[in-house]
């Protein structure tokens, strides 16, 4: 990742004391903080694809589960799926913009 920079996500001093208050209460707060935090760190499919992938070399080289490899390229498969669908939804957009 060298010369990637990331954005790093941090709670201003509203957003704390808002979660603060709610713990307070008795109230979860973890959600909204997460949702804070995760605001705006979209995973792209094909980065997930590209890193399932390396985990699943990974898995194999350290001699894991069958079952553990099998969950995983289910996910694979999922992520996939999910790509297809979406550059299907693409075509029928843009042949529809013609």
């Amino acid at each position: 990742m060298s010369g990637v920079k990331r954005k790093r996500n941090v709670l201003n001093v509203k957003q704390k004391s808002e979660i603060l208050k709610k713990l307070d209460n008795g109230e979860s707060a973890s959600t909204d903080a997460e949702d804070v935090l995760n605001e705006g760190n979209a995973i792209y499919d094909s980065a997930a694809l590209q890193s399932v992938g390396t985990l699943l070399h990974y898995m194999g080289q350290r001699g894991f589960d069958y079952g553990d490899i099998t969950a995983v390229r289910e996910i694979r498969v999922g992520i996939r799926q999910e790509m297809n669908k979406q550059q299907k939804q693409k075509r029928i957009t843009d042949f529809l913009k013609q």
